[in-house]
């Protein structure tokens, strides 16, 4: 089962395990109304920045379709087939005019409809390989990023639809232009007689800058198991458009980060660990990392910093969120949870 918030906090939207509908229920009315034919219990749902809409994938005789709602009624305002074989996700601009759908890992096909159900645009970079792995759109509805299962981050504009980059993720950095930050752990030593704690000593790290060039770390994957790890599976644009992050999921312990107007490699982090998530600072240029450890690391044009979680038990951090206004950043692991304030040292 899913369960998620409606953007205005009043409802909660459910789906069943068999995804044989979707429940409604109204916090302020008491009530429950029902939405039909969901295709995914996890995907394939997705409202607009403002929270007036909903978009919904569904699966009618055997054929993918989109249901537009309106989210203050939850009255269906428009419906319409989608030219996909299996829908796997969608999502909308930030600005809500356009749709993106996109279709399963077996088809390289990408879609883009406006709201009255048009398709504007399609989009396929290869065909007879795996596909599509990971999208996401710049803040400000300009840009469109695709991470694909050939190691590839493809990127296009909102005007035509073209591509204008395709960042490869090299086995090999040399450009000079490239900062290279390594995660170095510093391991206090033991003095003569002095006994290891039950816990272990807290190992810091810093980063060092590396000369170029530089072997990135490569896991192959292992064609026996299913889902591979292979392929652009993170991407995400920085609040100013500036910058897109990158993680290549054979590459595990590397964050790519491209400059988005000179369309090139600007800095890549090469972590001691796999890294786990990333998110950028919602008010400025600062990108935050975990890596399953008791570590936060953080990335801004001015350079890397890693700082020890201070906590009594052991606090492996698996993914990370900020709050709205950038002031507050929330750590979760498996059993325990964080708050980190940050403070602007010019205040």
């Amino acid at each position: 089962m899913a369960v998620r918030w409606s953007p205005d906090g009043r409802h909660i939207l459910s789906t069943a395990d068999f995804r044989l509908r979707i429940s409604v229920w109204s916090l302020v009315s008491k009530s429950v109304s029902y939405i039909k034919y969901p295709k995914h219990t996890n995907a394939g749902l997705d409202f607009t920045t403002d929270g007036k809409y909903m978009a919904l994938a569904e699966r009618r005789n055997c054929k993918d379709c989109i249901s537009i709602f309106a989210c203050s009624s939850w009255e269906l305002v428009k419906h319409f087939e989608a030219e996909t074989k299996d829908l796997a996700d969608l999502a909308w601009s930030p600005d809500g005019r356009v749709l993106c759908v996109w279709d399963s890992l077996l088809r390289y096909d990408l879609l883009l409809y406006s709201m009255d159900g048009r398709c504007l645009s399609r989009y396929s970079a290869y065909e007879f390989a795996l596909g599509i792995k990971s999208v996401c759109w710049s803040p400000s509805s300009q840009f469109l990023a695709i991470g694909s299962y050939d190691e590839k981050c493809r990127v296009l504009n909102h005007v035509t639809w073209k591509l204008v980059a395709e960042h490869v993720h090299s086995h090999t950095v040399d450009s000079p232009s490239v900062i290279v930050y390594k995660e170095v752990e510093l391991k206090p030593p033991l003095l003569r007689g002095e006994m290891m704690p039950p816990g272990g000593f807290t190992v810091q790290s810093k980063y060092e800058v590396q000369p170029v060039p530089v072997q990135v770390p490569l896991v192959k994957p292992d064609p026996e198991k299913a889902n591979p790890k292979l392929g652009v599976g993170q991407v995400a644009f920085s609040r100013d458009n500036r910058y897109l992050a990158t993680k290549n999921d054979n590459m595990p312990n590397t964050v790519w980060l491209w400059d988005v107007s000179k369309l090139c490699l600007t800095a890549m982090l090469l972590q001691s660990c796999p890294v786990r998530a990333f998110h950028w600072d919602p008010n400025q240029a600062r990108l935050a990392i975990c890596t399953a450890n008791n570590k936060l690391y953080m990335w801004s044009p001015a350079g890397c910093v890693s700082v020890v979680v201070p906590t009594e038990a052991s606090f492996q951090i698996t993914s990370l969120q900020f709050h709205p206004d950038g002031n507050i950043l929330m750590l979760l692991g498996k059993d325990h949870m964080c708050l980190c304030f940050l403070t602007d040292p010019r205040t």
